[in-house]
């Protein structure tokens, strides 16, 4: 049975291969608008069925 998918990878040195640095780059590639709807759709995988993400940025305290 032939293959549908080509099959393709590249070889790099594990001590000068930087993961940090590819990431940056491949993330500073992309549109505002992508980054936003890639950190959305994390989110969305980890809350649970139904729950909403907790917004609230600050605490109210009381000056004493």
């Amino acid at each position: 049975m032939p293959r549908n998918m080509a099959l393709v990878g590249t070889k790099t040195h594990q001590h000068i291969y930087n993961q940090e640095e590819s990431d940056l780059a491949y993330w500073l590639s992309r549109s505002p608008i992508e980054r936003l709807q890639a950190v959305t759709n994390l989110v969305r995988q980890t809350l649970p069925v139904g729950k909403r993400m907790n917004r609230k940025v600050a605490n109210k305290k009381t000056m004493k």
